[in-house]
Protein backbone atom coordinates (compact mmCIF):
# COMPACT_ATOMS: atom_id res chain seq x y z
CA UNK A 1 0.00 0.00 0.00
CA UNK A 2 2.98 2.37 1.06
CA UNK A 3 4.78 2.18 -2.19
CA UNK A 4 1.56 2.51 -4.19
CA UNK A 5 1.29 5.60 -2.51
CA UNK A 6 4.89 6.54 -3.05
CA UNK A 7 4.61 5.69 -6.71
CA UNK A 8 1.51 7.56 -7.01
CA UNK A 9 3.12 10.87 -5.42
CA UNK A 10 5.62 10.62 -8.08
CA UNK A 11 3.91 10.08 -10.90
CA UNK A 12 1.75 12.91 -10.00
CA UNK A 13 4.68 15.32 -9.03
CA UNK A 14 6.49 14.51 -13.01
CA UNK A 15 3.14 14.48 -14.45
CA UNK A 16 2.60 18.10 -12.86
CA UNK A 17 5.83 19.27 -13.64
CA UNK A 18 6.48 18.10 -17.25
CA UNK A 19 3.68 20.79 -17.58
CA UNK A 20 6.40 23.67 -16.96
CA UNK A 21 9.24 22.09 -18.44
CA UNK A 22 10.22 23.69 -21.60
CA UNK A 23 10.53 21.66 -24.33
CA UNK A 24 14.38 22.95 -25.56
CA UNK A 25 15.57 22.19 -21.93
CA UNK A 26 16.31 18.13 -22.36
CA UNK A 27 18.40 18.91 -25.80
CA UNK A 28 20.03 21.42 -23.93
CA UNK A 29 22.17 18.21 -22.01
CA UNK A 30 21.78 19.65 -18.76
CA UNK A 31 22.75 17.20 -15.86
CA UNK A 32 23.77 16.72 -12.52
CA UNK A 33 26.41 13.72 -11.57
CA UNK A 34 25.72 11.87 -8.51
CA UNK A 35 27.69 9.76 -5.78
CA UNK A 36 25.53 7.76 -3.76
CA UNK A 37 25.97 5.44 -1.03
CA UNK A 38 22.63 5.12 -0.41
CA UNK A 39 21.00 2.02 -2.16
CA UNK A 40 17.36 2.57 -2.22
CA UNK A 41 14.87 2.03 -5.41
CA UNK A 42 12.70 4.93 -3.59
CA UNK A 43 15.69 7.19 -4.26
CA UNK A 44 15.31 7.13 -8.16
CA UNK A 45 11.92 7.90 -8.24
CA UNK A 46 12.95 11.38 -6.50
CA UNK A 47 15.57 11.46 -9.05
CA UNK A 48 12.85 10.90 -11.77
CA UNK A 49 10.94 13.83 -10.41
CA UNK A 50 14.05 16.39 -10.48
CA UNK A 51 14.49 15.58 -13.73
CA UNK A 52 10.48 16.31 -14.44
CA UNK A 53 10.44 19.43 -12.84
CA UNK A 54 13.80 20.70 -13.66
CA UNK A 55 14.99 18.79 -17.07
CA UNK A 56 18.11 18.32 -15.45
CA UNK A 57 19.08 14.60 -16.15
CA UNK A 58 20.24 12.71 -12.93
CA UNK A 59 23.09 10.25 -13.40
CA UNK A 60 24.33 8.02 -10.63
CA UNK A 61 27.02 6.18 -9.42
CA UNK A 62 26.83 3.87 -6.46
CA UNK A 63 29.62 2.58 -3.74
CA UNK A 64 30.72 2.30 -0.44
CA UNK A 65 31.13 5.25 1.46
CA UNK A 66 34.62 5.21 1.38
CA UNK A 67 35.22 4.35 -2.07
CA UNK A 68 33.23 6.59 -3.15
CA UNK A 69 35.52 10.01 -1.46
CA UNK A 70 38.41 8.10 -2.55
CA UNK A 71 36.95 7.47 -6.07
CA UNK A 72 36.88 11.56 -5.99
CA UNK A 73 40.20 12.08 -4.49
CA UNK A 74 41.57 10.11 -7.17
CA UNK A 75 39.89 11.18 -10.14
CA UNK A 76 40.79 15.40 -9.28
CA UNK A 77 39.95 17.92 -11.26
CA UNK A 78 38.81 15.48 -13.83
CA UNK A 79 36.03 14.08 -11.38
CA UNK A 80 32.54 14.10 -13.14
CA UNK A 81 30.88 14.19 -9.45
CA UNK A 82 28.69 16.87 -8.66
CA UNK A 83 26.92 15.66 -5.54
CA UNK A 84 28.31 13.12 -3.00
CA UNK A 85 25.17 11.51 -0.76
CA UNK A 86 26.08 9.00 2.33
CA UNK A 87 24.61 8.16 5.26
CA UNK A 88 26.03 9.21 8.80
CA UNK A 89 27.09 13.02 9.15
CA UNK A 90 30.08 11.10 10.65
CA UNK A 91 31.00 10.19 7.13
CA UNK A 92 29.91 13.30 5.47
CA UNK A 93 32.79 15.31 7.52
CA UNK A 94 35.15 12.50 6.88
CA UNK A 95 34.11 13.86 3.45
CA UNK A 96 34.45 17.41 3.93
CA UNK A 97 38.09 16.74 5.90
CA UNK A 98 39.27 15.04 2.58
CA UNK A 99 38.53 17.79 0.42
CA UNK A 100 36.19 16.40 -1.77
CA UNK A 101 32.97 18.88 -0.61
CA UNK A 102 32.42 23.10 -1.23
CA UNK A 103 30.55 25.54 1.00
CA UNK A 104 27.14 26.24 -0.03
CA UNK A 105 25.23 29.18 0.36
CA UNK A 106 21.39 28.49 0.26
CA UNK A 107 18.94 30.65 1.37
CA UNK A 108 16.44 27.53 0.67
CA UNK A 109 18.72 24.94 2.18
CA UNK A 110 19.55 27.41 4.80
CA UNK A 111 15.49 27.98 5.93
CA UNK A 112 14.56 24.26 5.12
CA UNK A 113 17.22 21.91 7.05
CA UNK A 114 17.63 22.71 10.79
CA UNK A 115 21.23 24.28 12.13
CA UNK A 116 21.97 21.19 14.32
CA UNK A 117 21.50 18.60 10.51
CA UNK A 118 23.88 20.46 8.37
CA UNK A 119 27.32 21.56 8.16
CA UNK A 120 27.92 25.20 10.05
CA UNK A 121 29.85 26.12 6.90
CA UNK A 122 27.32 24.52 4.62
CA UNK A 123 29.70 22.13 3.09
CA UNK A 124 26.82 18.82 3.48
CA UNK A 125 23.21 19.38 4.61
CA UNK A 126 20.96 16.76 5.94
CA UNK A 127 18.17 15.06 3.61
CA UNK A 128 17.18 12.85 5.74
CA UNK A 129 16.65 12.05 9.68
CA UNK A 130 17.20 8.67 11.67
CA UNK A 131 16.60 8.26 15.30
CA UNK A 132 19.04 5.78 16.86
CA UNK A 133 17.64 4.43 20.30
CA UNK A 134 17.11 2.16 22.72
CA UNK A 135 14.67 -1.42 21.54
CA UNK A 136 13.69 -3.50 23.78
CA UNK A 137 11.72 -7.02 24.33
CA UNK A 138 8.05 -6.29 24.97
CA UNK A 139 7.89 -10.08 26.51
CA UNK A 140 10.53 -9.06 28.86
CA UNK A 141 11.06 -5.14 29.72
CA UNK A 142 8.75 -2.39 31.19
CA UNK A 143 9.22 0.50 29.77
CA UNK A 144 9.09 1.96 33.22
CA UNK A 145 12.32 0.61 33.94
CA UNK A 146 14.56 2.36 30.58
CA UNK A 147 15.10 5.94 30.72
CA UNK A 148 18.89 7.10 28.65
CA UNK A 149 21.41 5.74 27.41
CA UNK A 150 23.98 6.41 30.28
CA UNK A 151 21.38 4.21 32.30
CA UNK A 152 22.37 0.97 30.08
CA UNK A 153 25.71 0.92 32.03
CA UNK A 154 23.68 0.27 35.26
CA UNK A 155 24.68 -3.30 36.36
CA UNK A 156 20.72 -4.19 36.68
CA UNK A 157 21.03 -4.99 32.20
CA UNK A 158 24.11 -7.19 33.02
CA UNK A 159 23.96 -9.91 30.14
CA UNK A 160 21.12 -8.18 28.32
CA UNK A 161 22.58 -5.35 26.20
CA UNK A 162 23.09 -6.02 22.34
CA UNK A 163 24.44 -3.73 19.75
CA UNK A 164 26.40 -3.69 16.78
CA UNK A 165 30.25 -3.48 16.81
CA UNK A 166 32.39 -0.30 17.51
CA UNK A 167 33.92 -0.09 13.73
CA UNK A 168 30.49 1.17 12.74
CA UNK A 169 30.06 4.91 12.01
CA UNK A 170 26.43 4.55 13.73
CA UNK A 171 27.83 3.62 17.07
CA UNK A 172 31.20 5.77 16.83
CA UNK A 173 28.55 8.94 16.26
CA UNK A 174 26.35 7.96 18.99
CA UNK A 175 29.45 7.69 21.34
CA UNK A 176 30.30 11.20 20.15
CA UNK A 177 27.56 12.80 20.85
CA UNK A 178 27.67 11.33 24.20
CA UNK A 179 31.37 13.34 24.58
CA UNK A 180 29.63 16.28 23.69
CA UNK A 181 26.78 16.17 25.86
CA UNK A 182 28.64 14.57 28.90
CA UNK A 183 32.61 15.01 28.84
CA UNK A 184 34.62 12.10 27.51
CA UNK A 185 35.69 10.63 31.19
CA UNK A 186 31.31 10.33 32.04
CA UNK A 187 31.64 8.67 28.23
CA UNK A 188 34.26 6.44 29.20
CA UNK A 189 32.67 5.39 32.21
CA UNK A 190 29.33 4.49 30.21
CA UNK A 191 31.49 2.68 27.52
CA UNK A 192 33.23 0.37 30.21
CA UNK A 193 29.45 -0.58 31.66
CA UNK A 194 27.96 -0.96 28.44
CA UNK A 195 29.90 -3.13 27.65
CA UNK A 196 30.03 -5.22 30.59
CA UNK A 197 26.97 -5.66 30.07
CA UNK A 198 26.99 -6.88 26.22
CA UNK A 199 24.58 -10.16 26.38
CA UNK A 200 27.27 -11.42 23.18
CA UNK A 201 30.40 -9.81 21.59
CA UNK A 202 29.18 -7.34 19.03
CA UNK A 203 28.11 -8.73 15.39
CA UNK A 204 26.25 -8.29 12.71
CA UNK A 205 23.89 -5.17 11.90
CA UNK A 206 20.90 -3.61 13.22
CA UNK A 207 18.13 -5.63 12.27
CA UNK A 208 20.13 -8.51 13.68
CA UNK A 209 20.00 -6.94 16.99
CA UNK A 210 16.54 -6.99 16.82
CA UNK A 211 16.59 -10.21 15.96
CA UNK A 212 18.61 -10.99 18.61
CA UNK A 213 16.17 -9.89 21.17
CA UNK A 214 12.60 -11.91 19.68
CA UNK A 215 15.28 -14.99 19.73
CA UNK A 216 15.72 -14.15 23.72
CA UNK A 217 19.99 -13.65 23.27
CA UNK A 218 19.42 -10.30 24.89
CA UNK A 219 16.58 -7.74 26.18
CA UNK A 220 17.46 -4.28 25.05
CA UNK A 221 19.20 -2.98 21.98
CA UNK A 222 20.68 0.16 20.36
CA UNK A 223 19.71 0.57 16.93
CA UNK A 224 18.30 2.79 14.30
CA UNK A 225 14.20 3.33 14.01
CA UNK A 226 14.02 2.40 10.50
CA UNK A 227 15.07 -1.12 10.91
CA UNK A 228 12.33 -1.87 13.23
CA UNK A 229 10.02 -0.07 10.85
CA UNK A 230 11.21 -2.29 8.08
CA UNK A 231 10.59 -5.28 9.50
CA UNK A 232 7.43 -4.20 10.48
CA UNK A 233 6.49 -3.46 6.92
CA UNK A 234 8.03 -6.69 5.61
CA UNK A 235 6.65 -9.11 3.57
CA UNK A 236 8.13 -11.82 5.24
CA UNK A 237 6.40 -13.35 8.16
CA UNK A 238 9.53 -13.63 9.65
CA UNK A 239 10.46 -10.38 10.14
CA UNK A 240 7.06 -9.15 11.03
CA UNK A 241 7.51 -11.73 14.10
CA UNK A 242 10.50 -9.69 15.33
CA UNK A 243 8.77 -6.60 14.75
CA UNK A 244 5.57 -7.85 16.95
CA UNK A 245 7.96 -8.59 19.98
CA UNK A 246 10.09 -5.27 19.86
CA UNK A 247 9.29 -1.59 20.70
CA UNK A 248 11.36 1.35 20.34
CA UNK A 249 12.25 3.55 23.37
CA UNK A 250 13.50 7.09 22.95
CA UNK A 251 15.91 7.82 25.78
CA UNK A 252 16.86 11.29 27.45
CA UNK A 253 13.56 12.62 27.09
CA UNK A 254 14.16 14.37 30.31
CA UNK A 255 17.18 16.23 29.26
CA UNK A 256 19.07 16.21 25.92
CA UNK A 257 16.96 14.16 23.67
CA UNK A 258 17.37 10.93 21.69
CA UNK A 259 19.90 10.78 19.31
CA UNK A 260 19.63 11.52 15.67
CA UNK A 261 21.61 11.41 12.63
CA UNK A 262 20.94 12.34 9.32
CA UNK A 263 21.75 11.03 5.75
CA UNK A 264 22.56 14.06 3.56
CA UNK A 265 24.97 15.49 0.81
CA UNK A 266 27.13 18.01 -0.50
CA UNK A 267 28.39 20.05 -3.51
CA UNK A 268 31.45 17.93 -4.52
CA UNK A 269 34.58 20.88 -4.96
CA UNK A 270 35.70 19.94 -8.37
CA UNK A 271 31.45 19.98 -9.54
CA UNK A 272 31.08 21.32 -13.45
CA UNK A 273 27.10 21.38 -12.45
CA UNK A 274 27.20 23.72 -9.81
CA UNK A 275 24.02 25.36 -9.97
CA UNK A 276 22.31 21.82 -11.23
CA UNK A 277 23.82 20.61 -8.16
CA UNK A 278 22.60 23.13 -5.65
CA UNK A 279 19.32 23.04 -7.51
CA UNK A 280 19.39 19.40 -7.20
CA UNK A 281 20.16 19.55 -2.96
CA UNK A 282 17.06 22.06 -2.59
CA UNK A 283 14.88 19.74 -4.56
CA UNK A 284 15.62 16.82 -1.83
CA UNK A 285 14.65 19.28 0.81
CA UNK A 286 11.42 20.20 -0.45
CA UNK A 287 7.88 18.57 0.67
CA UNK A 288 7.70 16.45 -2.23
CA UNK A 289 10.65 14.48 -2.06
CA UNK A 290 10.84 14.64 1.89
CA UNK A 291 7.50 12.70 2.06
CA UNK A 292 8.67 10.03 -0.41
CA UNK A 293 12.11 9.68 1.89
CA UNK A 294 9.29 9.11 4.74
CA UNK A 295 7.24 6.81 3.58
CA UNK A 296 8.95 4.84 1.28
CA UNK A 297 12.55 4.64 3.47
CA UNK A 298 11.19 4.56 6.50
CA UNK A 299 13.57 7.70 7.46
CA UNK A 300 12.00 10.91 9.34
CA UNK A 301 12.13 14.17 6.84
CA UNK A 302 14.53 16.67 8.29
CA UNK A 303 11.46 19.48 7.10
CA UNK A 304 8.76 19.67 9.38
CA UNK A 305 5.56 19.44 8.67
CA UNK A 306 6.02 16.38 6.65
CA UNK A 307 3.85 13.78 7.15
CA UNK A 308 5.66 10.73 8.49
CA UNK A 309 5.13 6.85 7.55
CA UNK A 310 2.61 5.50 9.27
CA UNK A 311 4.39 2.88 11.22
CA UNK A 312 7.17 5.51 12.49
CA UNK A 313 3.92 8.03 13.06
CA UNK A 314 2.75 5.01 15.88
CA UNK A 315 6.08 5.09 17.34
CA UNK A 316 4.99 8.53 19.05
CA UNK A 317 6.83 11.73 18.82
CA UNK A 318 9.64 12.57 20.85
CA UNK A 319 12.41 14.94 22.17
CA UNK A 320 15.95 14.99 19.65
CA UNK A 321 19.07 15.77 20.53
CA UNK A 322 20.12 19.25 19.27
CA UNK A 323 23.58 19.09 19.07
CA UNK A 324 25.21 19.88 15.38
CA UNK A 325 25.33 16.55 13.73
CA UNK A 326 29.28 17.98 12.83
CA UNK A 327 29.86 17.37 16.39
CA UNK A 328 29.85 13.87 15.67
CA UNK A 329 32.32 13.71 13.01
CA UNK A 330 34.80 15.99 14.83
CA UNK A 331 34.95 14.04 18.36
CA UNK A 332 35.04 10.75 16.01
CA UNK A 333 38.95 9.89 16.48
CA UNK A 334 37.93 10.52 20.39
CA UNK A 335 34.93 7.99 20.28
CA UNK A 336 37.05 5.27 19.03
CA UNK A 337 39.85 5.55 21.51
CA UNK A 338 36.86 5.66 23.88
CA UNK A 339 35.15 2.42 22.64
CA UNK A 340 38.49 0.69 22.24
CA UNK A 341 39.58 1.15 25.56
CA UNK A 342 36.38 0.27 26.78
CA UNK A 343 36.65 -3.24 25.00
CA UNK A 344 33.83 -2.35 22.95
CA UNK A 345 34.87 -4.64 19.37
Amino acid sequence: MVARLVLALVLAIVAGALVGVPPESAAQGREVNVYSSRHYDTDDLIYTAFTGETGIKVNVIEGGEDQLVERIRSEGANSPADVLITVDAGRLWRAQQAGVLQPVSSATLQARVPANLRDPDGYWYGITKRARVIMYSTERVNPADLSTYEALADPRWRGKVLVRSSSHVYNQSLVGSMIEAIGAEATERWARGLVANFARRPQGADADQLKAIAAGEGDVAITNTYYLARMAKSDNPADRAVAAVVAPFFPNQGDRGAHVNVSGGGVVGTSRNRDNAVAFLEFLTGDAAQEIFARASNEYPVVAGVSLDPVLLAFGSFREDSVNAARFGANNPQALQIMDRAGWR
